[in-house]
């Protein structure tokens, strides 16, 4: 029995905006079917004595010791900004302001 129908893969490429012909509805059935079943058999696989990783294979990401340094003046810190508002960066504004867009 299929795991997807070309039904859902409709329904998944309109949630995607996306627009198929009936030759890549059929395709992606198969191919998305068989990524299904793939799924299907690697969570069969007894993992119960496998420890969680990050990485697949061993991986050594020594961090530096986290110590405050020297900080910036605020002229040091502003002098690349493209425009600046007495002490502050000026950034262009995102969300409409008080009393309309």
């Amino acid at each position: 029995m299929p795991r997807i129908n070309s039904q859902e893969v409709r329904e998944i490429a309109a949630l995607a905006r996306l627009r198929l012909d009936e030759a890549e509805i059929t395709r992606l059935t198969h191919e998305i079917d068989g990524i299904l079943g793939y799924i299907e058999t690697v969570k069969g696989v007894d993992t119960a004595s496998v420890l969680p990783m990050t990485h697949a294979v061993p991986f050594d990401c020594p961090l530096r010791p986290d110590e405050p340094g020297q900080s910036l003046t605020m002229d040091e810190a502003l002098q690349n900004a493209p425009r600046r508002r007495e002490n502050m960066f000026e950034v262009p504004r995102i969300v409409p302001g008080t009393g309309g867009a």
